[in-house]
């Protein structure tokens, strides 16, 4: 990583957009730093050069900046995603969810599969009304050995999802499994399909909302823990 991306900008209220897709925004309220996760989480296995990705060894060590500068005041996380490797979700997730700053998190087109727990990451989730989020329970490509163990690893980390989605939204355990195990609502595939309104009714994002309603949440948190510092 470049070592002078974790540098506010001296002039100028933002930061030219940088290769991970993100920006800074400094004003009179604060500095946010703006960080997009779009299209597959790429783990441990390469991606194909024409599928649009986000690097997990690149989002992991920006987060630690975040959390440790002194001179950016919070995270707004814009979400565009259509799953990919479930640990390297994960870690993302885990990371953002124990960030101290005011984190918020806006899910825009869609947050499918993995994207579900990176989208209750936050200390605060807002959904546009026409977004989508899938869920289905943990797949996995290539070869698998039919074996008793393998699939009690898929059940344990999929209970590693449950727990952290439900820990970290409104949702009730038993309404996510629900919609993690339906079955005729995707083609060929067990799950489903929710969009903003019904999201923010289970209780697994809290607002409807567009950038302006994230970032004026944003603005209040940033505020409050201000005032809870002085």
């Amino acid at each position: 990583m470049d070592e002078n991306q974790d540098q506010l900008p001296q002039e100028g209220d933002v930061q030219p957009i940088i290769d991970l897709g993100s920006s800074l925004i400094r004003t009179e309220r604060g500095t946010i730093y703006v960080l997009t996760i779009v299209g597959q989480i790429e783990g441990h296995q390469l991606l194909p050069p024409t599928s649009k990705s986000t690097k997990y060894e690149h989002v992991l060590p920006l987060l630690a900046m975040i959390e440790e500068s002194e001179q950016i005041d919070g995270l707004l996380i814009l979400l565009n995603n259509g799953g990919g490797d479930v640990e390297a979700g994960l870690a993302i997730s885990e990371v953002i969810a124990s960030m101290s700053k005011p984190t918020v998190s806006l899910v825009l087109g869609g947050s499918h599969s993995i994207g579900v727990p990176l989208a209750v990451s936050a200390k605060r989730s807002f959904i546009a009304p026409s977004a989508a989020m899938t869920i289905h329970p943990v797949r996995l490509n290539g070869l698998v050995i039919g074996v008793p163990q393998t699939f009690y690893y898929f059940e344990r980390i999929q209970e590693r999802i449950l727990q952290f989605v439900t820990a970290n939204s409104g949702i009730k355990r038993e309404a996510f499994t629900k919609l993690m195990l339906q079955t005729g609502e995707l083609a060929a595939d067990v799950g489903s399909v929710i969009y903003g309104e019904e999201a923010v009714e289970l209780g697994l994002i809290d607002r409807i909302g567009g950038l302006s309603d994230a970032l004026c949440s944003l603005h209040e948190m940033i505020e409050a823990r201000g005032a809870e510092q002085d």
